[in-house]
This record gives C-alpha cells, sequence and structure tokens, in this order.
C-alpha cells in the first residue's frame, strides 16, 4: 500500500485506527515547584504530634489521678454491679457516636474507636481540643481513606458543640423553673450571661453555613441528630449509674439532676462549676455526705479508665511492633 504525502511531498505516518496515538506525559511538578509526593509530606509531622499528645495524656492522667483520685476512688465504692454497667455506658457513649459518625463519613476501620477513645481523653485531660487536633493527625497519617480530614474533623465539632448548647438551652427552659429556688441569687447573673453567650456562640455558625460547613446539607442533619441523641443517652447513663449507687432517689430526680450537671458544665461563665453542681444537687436531694462521695467517685472513675485504657493501647502497640 503506497504511503501518503503531504502536501509538500513528505511521507505522513499511517496511525492505526485501533491504537491511539501516544502522547508524551509532561515531566513531573515536583522539580519544577518543589512539591511533595503526598505519601512523603504526611508521614512527617502527624505520627509526632500523635505522640506528643499521648504523652501530654499520661502526664496529666497521673497528675489529677494521684493527685485526688485515688482519695476519691476509697471513699465510697457503690455495690450494684448495675452502677458499673451504666458507668460503662456513659463512657463509652462519646467515642462510639464519634466512631458511627466518621464511620459513615469516611468508612474507617474498628481500631478508629481507639483513636476516638484516645481524642476523648485528651479532651479531658489536656486543654480543650487538644483531643480534635490528635484525631485530626492521626486521620491525616491515614490519607489512604480520608485524603482531606480537616473539613470533617471541623464540620463534626462544631456540630458536637451546636448540638450541647441546643440541649443547654432546652435544659434550661425546664430545670430553671424547677430548680431556680435553689440557685443562689448572686449566680444567676452569670447564667443568664453564660445563656447569651451559649446562644451568640451558636449563632454565626447557622447565619453563615453555607461557609462554614464542608459536608453536604444531609450529612450535617445527619451528625447534628447523632450528637443530640448522644447527648441525651450519655446523660441517661449517668443517671442510672447514680440511681443504682443511691436507689432511695428516685430514676426522674436523677435525670433532672444530670440535666443540670449538663447545664452547669456548658455554661462558660460559671465559676466553681463541679462544686456548684454538687452543692445544688445536695439542696436538692439532700444526702449530703453520700452524694459528694458518688460524684467525687464517678470522676475518679472515668480518670481510672482513662488511665487504663492509654496503657492497654500503648502495650498493644508495643505488643504489635515486636511481633513484626
Amino acid at each position: 500500500m503506497a504511503a501518503r504525502c503531504n502536501a509538500i511531498g513528505a511521507p505522513v505516518p499511517i496511525i492505526s485506527s485501533t491504537e491511539p496515538p501516544v502522547i508524551p506525559l509532561p515531566p513531573p511538578l515536583v522539580a519544577e515547584v518543589g512539591l511533595e509526593p503526598l505519601e512523603t509530606a504526611r508521614s512527617r509531622w502527624p505520627p509526632i504530634i500523635a505522640g506528643l499528645l499521648t504523652i501530654a495524656m499520661l502526664v496529666g492522667l497521673g497528675r489529677q489521678l494521684f493527685g485526688s483520685g485515688l482519695a476519691a476512688l476509697t471513699q465510697m465504692v457503690p455495690r450494684s454491679p448495675l452502677f458499673y454497667v451504666a458507668f460503662a455506658g456513659t463512657y463509652f457513649t462519646l467515642p462510639v457516636f464519634d466512631y458511627l459518625i466518621f464511620r459513615k463519613l469516611w468508612g474507617i476501620p474498628l481500631s478508629g474507636l481507639a483513636a476516638l477513645i484516645k481524642k476523648r481523653i485528651a479532651n479531658d485531660v489536656l486543654v480543650g481540643y487538644s483531643g480534635e487536633a490528635y484525631f485530626y493527625a492521626w486521620a491525616r497519617a491515614r490519607a489512604q481513606f480520608v485524603a482531606a480530614p480537616f473539613g470533617a474533623v471541623k464540620d463534626v465539632t462544631i456540630l458536637s458543640a451546636i448540638a450541647g448548647n441546643a440541649i443547654t438551652l432546652a435544659m434550661i427552659a425546664v430545670a430553671l423553673p424547677v430548680g431556680q429556688q435553689l440557685i443562689p441569687p448572686a449566680i444567676m447573673p452569670y447564667i443568664y450571661g453564660s445563656l447569651a453567650v451559649v446562644f451568640a456562640t451558636s449563632l454565626p455558625f447557622l447565619i453563615f453555613s453555607k461557609r462554614v460547613f464542608s459536608l453536604s446539607r444531609r450529612l450535617l442533619w445527619w451528625v447534628f441528630g447523632a450528637h443530640m441523641i448522644r447527648s441525651i443517652l450519655s446523660s441517661l447513663f449517668l443517671a442510672l449509674a447514680w440511681h443504682f449507687a443511691l436507689p432511695d432517689v428516685s430514676i426522674g430526680v436523677w435525670i433532672f439532676l444530670t440535666a443540670a450537671r449538663l447545664l452547669f458544665a456548658r455554661l462558660p461563665l460559671l465559676p466553681n462549676k463541679d462544686l456548684l453542681f454538687a452543692n445544688f444537687a445536695i439542696l436538692f436531694i439532700g444526702q449530703e455526705g453520700a452524694l459528694s462521695n458518688l460524684i467525687a467517685f464517678t470522676a475518679a472513675a472515668v480518670l481510672l479508665v482513662h488511665v487504663v485504657l492509654i496503657v492497654a493501647f500503648g502495650l498493644y502497640r508495643l505488643a504489635i511492633g515486636s511481633s513484626k
């Protein structure tokens, strides 16, 4: 078959219709603009941050537990095994619901639950939102199943705060008319000021939601609903735990008191929140010694579980590392 020629007589190569022409790829951008592959860039700092936060958690837990936590554990030990079942529900509700949320968003494996438990421990022991920093570092180091974790972590954290504020405002509407007489008059201005702060901090996120949030509206509502259910279940488990420890007090009273505890914990301007709640509970149901010991025991038990889990996670990592 004769070769085809162009207008000046030069032969034109025949390209098979079944084999598309090979277009040479441009040279990689790494050398031109100094970009690094994601695997190289991401492997440096997330493990370092996670390790530093883990060490900080251990130091903070040691200081709190050996400061007053061990003494509180010896003052009152609930005998009912149902107390410990309900207490476990209170403790694990937050990380389990966080796992369900990020399982839906990212499809994280079950090992992500351990990271979310550490997230809860960091938020309890260290400064606020240090747990989010730890979990972001954990997710950033595992970019194989999540390419851009910051947006989702940010959205889930903001929605958690908004859900907590919404429940706080609802609890105020229910609890304040009932318990207002038990609150010292000098504290009431702090409560009203705190309510204004709670409302004001949530309002901008709702007004500028399209600019603030990264997730779709459907996912945002799903995450918000999960946070609301988690907060309600956590308070209910705590009420059951306290009821099993002091069964003379009805479960309805304990539910009211856990609602008040949630309220006092989230109001930002109140001084000495734990002491204020303890005094409020004592005025409401009496039993000063037993109630004070129960509240102290619950707080110390949370610290003890923190320590046990952090040590267990560390031993597991050592065992996995030595087996490789």
